[in-house]
């Protein structure tokens, strides 16, 4: 039997697995786009933790937004990646390596564990990816992000 229009992806079955789906692409609220294809490499402009249109929470991380629920966020920001690439590339199987994510934390001026924040995203790309979500990465603290957002993630991957 041929898979039909309704076949998931071996990616998003994992996703699945971890109680996660692929939500629509967010639209961009500036004037860029949420991803583009060069090569066999795809590059997503920064995600935010968008969750049903709206962010989970507003502000800094280590004052206003636990390094606990900015993990999570950036998990999500991963998840909202995910999307965008696959708007691009048509399905996440394509995908052989994630090669770099760069992550942005709107800290508070003492708070120093951005790369424990941004290991949500990580954690979760190796889940899904096994041995190719291993990448090279940046957690890189902020003053402020867009919409007041506590993280942001950009990932480049490669695909066949």
């Amino acid at each position: 039997m041929s898979a039909g229009p309704e076949a998931v992806s071996a990616v998003e079955q994992r996703l699945a697995e971890l109680g996660l789906e692929l939500p629509g692409v967010a639209a961009p609220v500036a004037a860029y786009v949420p991803a583009v294809v060069t090569g066999n490499h795809v590059y997503t402009s920064g995600q935010l933790p968008f969750v049903d249109g709206g962010l989970p929470a507003v502000g800094k991380v280590g004052a206003e937004v636990s390094a606990e629920d900015a993990k999570a966020y950036a998990a999500r920001c991963a998840v909202n990646a995910l999307a965008a690439i696959k708007a691009q590339i048509g399905d996440l199987d394509r995908v052989t390596r994630i090669v770099k994510v760069v992550g942005f934390v709107a800290s508070d001026p003492s708070f120093t564990g951005q790369p424990g924040v941004i290991n949500g995203a990580s954690e979760l790309l190796g889940q899904v990816f096994g041995e190719a979500g291993s990448h090279a990465r940046s957690a890189v603290g902020v003053a402020v992000l867009p919409l007041d957002s506590p993280v942001e993630v950009e990932v480049i991957a490669e695909f066949a």
